[in-house]
């Protein structure tokens, strides 16, 4: 067995897992060694994240891992802990699903004027965007006690190393970074009364952040390195893509939709389409429309007593294509909750059939978010001057056969789907690069991908004039 053997840590919406890849010439390898739960905790009214409890679970997986060169962390965005002047937590950070930000994005954006929100971080107007939750927690005895904020990577990376910084792929989705400058936006957070002197410095993916300390007794005390930590940067890393004209689906709990570039949109029409401009690895740009994803899936499953997925899709393909479809952007999708009910409300508000039973409800959610997918593809290349000859659809959703082919259909495109573990590789292969097992550009790395894993391509045969007539009901 050859090849550097690396830790990616990959903390998930509804679990993390450390895995350990194996990278060498002609070889890009993974292997879990570790699962855990990430379950939210609702105490006094807010919704938390229970980070003490991932830790934990990211040192049982790295002692699980062995010996390893290497660790990188990603995780999902927007989310901060914050601590006082003795570096200690000043309690659980807040779920970005938390109601603490309704009716708070709209104010501060008027305060602040959406344009220049847009002009300055590029970002798409999300409710749980970091500005937005910060402006929420304005006057808190907790924010006036803070002297850092620590994005969720950058956390579990303090924790482990002592080091303090802030990733830059996962910074630029706080709504407080300057896209064009690649710096903190201070004169934004000033205006909106947030203290500069909480963010710490930013580094760029690659960057050694130093050996994880002595005391936790790691095998072999590896190294940390900042990987793209938001892991959709990881993710579209993992990309096996052959040129710059696709686009990608980062298809889980969210889907990310977009397509990558060498310069932001920062145009009107891309505001008003809501589209968002995220800093990539190799300073690239990761143009894209968070879809509400496959949250809509696992929460009706969730509801239902976690039904027998496989056959509940294998039912789903069965049913009447178009019968029901509903916008899964709708904010009231957003919170936990029963949504096969209001699945049904939104139908019923939008005259559509109300599903009648669990595999109506799956037909309905598929058709819709492969709408929602052909939507966010036609604006992306409409919007960004980019053509698209295929698309890649990476992460869980690429084991869903049915939504690859109605994503596929949908956007009157091939869908290559795959690898499932597009964000782990994409982690692994960042350090790899650090580590000089492997050399180049996102080609270079996005060619081994190519050699060493398994694709599946779905080719349209769909019905365009059905497909259009669906998303006029669906709107967009």
């Amino acid at each position: 067995m050859s090849g550097v053997r690396l830790a990616a840590v990959d903390l998930g919406a509804g679990s993390g897992r450390v895995m350990v890849g194996r990278v060498g010439p002609g070889t890009l390898d993974l292997t879990e060694v570790h699962r855990f739960a990430n379950e939210p905790v609702r105490v006094a009214g807010t919704l938390h994240w229970d980070i003490l409890a991932l830790h934990r679970g990211v040192l049982d997986g790295l002692r699980a891992a062995g010996p390893v060169t290497s660790v990188g962390i990603d995780s999902w965005a927007v989310d901060y802990g914050l601590l006082d002047a003795s570096g200690a937590l000043l309690g659980n950070p807040v779920h970005y699903r938390d109601t603490r930000t309704d009716g708070v994005a709209e104010r501060t954006a008027k305060h602040l004027g959406e344009g220049r929100l847009y002009a300055t971080t590029g970002l798409q107007h999300l409710p749980f965007n970091t500005l937005y939750q910060l402006a929420a927690a304005a006057g808190t005895p907790q924010l006036q006690a803070a002297r850092r904020l620590l994005l969720i990577p950058d956390l579990i990376g303090y924790w482990l190393t002592g080091e303090v910084g802030a990733e830059i792929t996962n910074a630029s989705t706080t709504q407080l970074y300057d896209l064009r400058r690649r710096a903190w936006a201070t004169d934004l957070m000033v205006d909106a009364g947030i203290r500069p002197e909480l963010f710490p410095p930013l580094r760029e993916p690659g960057t050694r952040i130093g050996p994880v300390l002595p005391e936790l007794g790691l095998p072999g005390e590896p190294d940390v390195v900042a990987v793209g930590s938001h892991d959709t940067a990881s993710a579209v890393v993992g990309v096996p893509a052959s040129g710059a004209n696709f686009a990608y689906v980062s298809c889980g709990t969210w889907s990310l939709v977009g397509v990558e570039l060498d310069t932001p949109v920062l145009t009107e029409e891309s505001r008003r389409a809501n589209f968002t401009n995220e800093t990539g690895v190799d300073g690239t740009i990761r143009y894209l429309r968070n879809v509400m994803g496959l949250w809509l899936l696992q929460e009706s499953v969730r509801v239902w007593g976690g039904s027998d997925l496989p056959d509940l899709l294998r039912r789903a393909a069965r049913e009447p294509a178009f019968r029901s479809v509903v916008d899964p952007d709708d904010p009231v999708f957003l919170p936990p909750g029963d949504m096969p009910a209001r699945i049904a409300d939104a139908c019923r508000r939008a005259g559509e059939p109300v599903p009648a039973t669990p595999a109506a409800t799956v037909r309905c959610i598929l058709d819709s978010l492969a709408l929602a997918h052909r939507r966010a593809v036609r604006q992306a290349q409409e919007l960004s001057g980019r053509h698209v000859d295929a698309v890649h659809v990476v992460g869980g959703g690429a084991r869903n056969a049915l939504l690859c082919q109605l994503t596929a259909d949908a956007c009157g495109l091939p869908v290559l789907a795959g690898p499932v573990e597009a964000t782990a590789l994409g982690n692994v292969l960042v350090q790899a690069r650090a580590a000089g097992v492997v050399d180049g550009d996102l080609a270079a790395l996005r060619a081994l991908l190519r050699e060493t894993q398994r694709i599946v391509r779905y080719e349209p045969r769909g019905d365009e004039a059905a497909w259009a007539a669906a998303q006029d009901r669906m709107g967009g």
